[in-house]
């Protein structure tokens, strides 16, 4: 779970840092960035910062506000949440109006409908892509070598979260086809998955029912993935999810074992499908591996486990994922796979 906010606020103010620095003498570099840290900490004013790096710090602050506190706050607290994020993101649009994340976070706070929120990103993609692209060459001629691949990266993850965002968007939609496209474009220009795109990826090509396509993305892994090997959440439910589509029932409830192999004392969080809000800045970061992986996963994967029409409410796939991992990890509770899915902040 890559896309930190506050990391990325970080190492923005690092790189401009840098900058300041070069026309004076390496020793005097050198002094001058041993402190970086501490004045980023304690008096991040007194550093020198374009609108554009104020502009993204208002998004990190937004952030954890939107994506870390808001789940968890009592209903009194969800609109004055709402209403802080709300003006952070606005002050940072007015600093900067290509702050991309600002633009993207607000307009996904003030539009509930995903089906908008697809025509609003899709709209204004190729803006998008441009501007990042525009930033990236320009600070990469301004830095030595060294320097270089970070300022990249820095430059486009607006644009990769925005493409992110777009297949998300598309795959809730059902808009399969152009969740694939977005996921692919994105893969295309950041060839690490910084995003963890993948993940998306995995969950429309079961929708597309696209066997070799799900087969072809397994064996990208070790090269998208690294050091991780396919067998994060999102893969081994895709797999297992195929798997029961076609019937094969026995293959899925071996890779279900998988699943619960990966992801130890886990069997619950199967059983009960637990759907929470998605992060606005990105996809939220939890351990890997951890039961709040899973969560995520499952949240995400609801587009998967809802498909038809069961009397629990799990949906087909669901409801058979729920009864299966209770027997497959006793210490899941009596009747947790045969209620009502509890939902947790709506996916909006």
């Amino acid at each position: 779970m890559a896309h930190d906010a506050r990391r990325e606020d970080y190492l923005r103010m690092s790189l401009r840092f840098a900058l300041s620095l070069d026309e004076g003498s390496p020793d005097h570099a050198a002094r001058a960035f041993a402190s970086f840290g501490r004045k980023f900490a304690q008096d991040r004013d007194a550093l020198p910062q374009s609108d554009a790096d104020r502009a993204f710090h208002l998004v990190a602050l937004a952030t954890e506000l939107l994506d870390y506190r808001l789940p968890f706050a009592g209903d009194d607290l969800v609109e004055p949440l709402r209403s802080r994020a709300r003006g952070m993101l606005d002050e940072a649009v007015s600093l900067d109006p290509s702050c991309h994340d600002a633009v993207r976070m607000r307009a996904s706070l003030d539009t509930p409908s995903h089906e908008e929120r697809l025509g609003l990103l899709s709209e204004r993609a190729e803006a998008v892509r441009m501007a990042c692209e525009a930033e990236r060459d320009a600070l990469v001629d301004m830095l030595e070598e060294p320097r270089r691949p970070l300022a990249s990266s820095i430059s486009m993850r607006p644009w990769w979260r925005w493409l992110a965002e777009m297949a998300e968007c598309a795959l809730i939609c059902g808009h399969n086809h152009a969740a694939m496209e977005a996921a692919e474009r994105l893969l295309e220009s950041d060839p690490h998955d910084l995003s963890d795109v993948r993940f998306t990826l995995a969950y429309t090509l079961v929708k597309l029912e696209d066997a070799t396509g799900l087969e072809c993305l397994l064996e990208r892994y070790p090269s998208l993935a690294a050091p991780r090997g396919a067998d994060d959440a999102w893969i081994l439910l895709a797999r297992t999810a195929l798997a029961f589509k076609r019937l094969e029932l026995d293959d899925a409830r071996g890779l279900l074992a998988s699943l619960l192999r990966a992801y130890p004392r886990c069997g619950t969080a199967l059983a009960q499908q637990v759907e929470i809000g998605d992060g606005l800045f990105a996809r939220i970061r939890v351990p890997a591996y951890s039961e709040d992986e899973l969560v995520v996963a499952l949240s995400e994967g609801v587009v998967l486990l809802q498909e038809g029409v069961e009397r629990t409410g799990k949906g087909v796939f669901g409801a058979w994922v729920a009864k299966t991992a209770a027997e497959l990890d006793p210490a899941v509770p009596k009747g947790a796979a045969t209620g009502m899915p509890p939902r947790g902040a709506s996916r909006s």
